[in-house]
């Protein structure tokens, strides 16, 4: 696959001998595989039938997509209200998918941005889910992720990062982990969100080393039996938590800590052989959000085991397959993409359905990106370890670092200001 020519579309007809047999025992766990199965199937016989006088099949919607993404930034519908408490959640999910796709708003749209996310941040340090909410690592890691998105001047004022990491702090176990938020539940998102935007923000190294003494071990010990990791010691493999799991380690460079072998055979096993996506738990559906949460997994694994001055000869998942899952049973029209066929499009699947697309694409070589189908579903790459683009994280990294010695240099260690 060393070429975009190299790339085609599989044989459905042949894949067919390896849709799920339940073997006549039938559960409520395989009617639901060969349900799905069954409606990945007929958007698979639809393109067959189809490919030749529909050469739209074969393209990634991208202006559909992009209208789809700026209706939604300009104004959220009724449905989305229980997302009240992740609201910058919306915000980086349309962002970051508007620039996978080559969309940029206009600078009045992003300023307005900026606005509502500066109004989420709490006097606390850190951002809550909406303005006046309490301060919480995951609409945090939002908030700094959408902010060095924008990478305006304006944006990076609205990053205080003193009494961010107050915040951190604030949420940090004697043990390394963190709690999403103060009384909190503990598990491996807390302490990945915190890594990325301590990360992302380049934080001075002392204030890192003390900030995440201990929390590699942690996340280590998350690691199940199966390869994968769950959100604390002792709970299932999750493809979320997985990404969490490894992603926090590399950030740490402690990516030797954790079962690497046994992480890259559990990842691997979650491309589903007919559907062509990934699946996030052993015996679950397909689903395309784990296009992102797994299929970036496996590169970050690949490298931490290859080295960071190594070139990837090969991404050891199947690209092909995963592009094609996307193409033709994801996208919706009118614009957005979904789970799997017959669910709605939303923000969060349109963000990470993308995203996966990008990391199949460009997780080789960025001479030679690996493009399914016509050349116009080339997606801009996305940081695999952050999931913005790397644009952004140089960026943001080069900016912060020359307020190092304004913000930290000559104060008492962050620590002592815990309550």
């Amino acid at each position: 696959m060393g070429t975009e020519e190299d790339l085609l579309f599989r044989n459905f007809q042949r894949l067919k001998s390896y849709m799920f047999d339940d073997e006549k025992v039938s559960t409520t766990t395989s009617r639901e595989q060969q349900k799905t199965e069954g409606s990945v199937e007929k958007c698979f016989d639809r393109f067959e039938q189809m490919m030749f006088t529909h050469p739209r099949l074969t393209q990634i919607f991208r202006l559909e997509h992009q209208h789809y993404l700026d209706v939604m930034l300009r104004r959220l519908p009724s449905n989305y209200e229980c997302l009240d408490s992740s609201r910058p959640w919306c915000v980086y999910w349309i962002l970051q998918a508007a620039q996978i796709l080559s969309f940029n708003f206009d600078d009045q749209t992003l300023d307005h941005v900026v606005k509502f996310l500066s109004n989420c941040r709490s006097p606390t340090g850190g951002f809550g889910g909406g303005p006046g909410q309490y301060a919480h690592l995951a609409p945090t890691y939002a908030a700094v992720n959408s902010l060095c998105i924008i990478g305006t001047e304006q944006a990076y004022r609205a990053i205080d990062r003193p009494t961010l990491v107050q915040f951190l702090f604030s949420v940090r176990e004697s043990d390394g982990s963190f709690r999403l938020h103060v009384d909190g539940e503990t598990d491996v998102r807390g302490a990945y969100c915190a890594i990325s935007c301590a990360k992302m923000l380049n934080l001075p190294e002392p204030v890192i080393k003390e900030l995440f003494a201990g929390t590699g071990d942690w996340i280590a010990q998350c690691q199940t039996y199966e390869g994968g990791f769950g959100g604390a010691p002792g709970l299932e493999a999750h493809g979320g938590y997985t990404f969490c799991g490894i992603a926090g380690l590399a950030l740490l460079n402690e990516a030797d800590k954790c079962d690497r072998q046994a992480l890259l055979k559990w990842t691997l096993r979650r491309q589903m052989t007919f559907e062509g996506g990934f699946q996030g738990r052993t015996n679950k559906l397909v689903d395309g959000c784990y296009s992102f949460w797994v299929g970036a997994t496996i590169p970050i694994t690949q490298a931490t085991l290859s080295g960071v001055d190594q070139q990837m000869e090969h991404t050891l998942f199947d690209v092909e397959a995963l592009q094609e899952y996307i193409l033709l049973c994801c996208q919706k029209q009118n614009g957005g993409l979904i789970d799997k066929p017959g669910k709605p499009q939303d923000l969060y699947h349109t963000c990470y359905t993308l995203s996966g697309v990008s990391i199949a694409q460009h997780s080789e070589c960025a001479n030679s990106p690996q493009v399914l189908g016509d050349t116009i579903n080339e997606l801009l790459p996305t940081h695999p370890l952050f999931n913005v683009p790397p644009k952004s994280v140089a960026a943001a990294r080069s900016h912060f670092s020359n307020s190092n010695d304004t913000e930290f240099s000559g104060k008492d260690s962050p620590c002592k200001e815990e309550s």
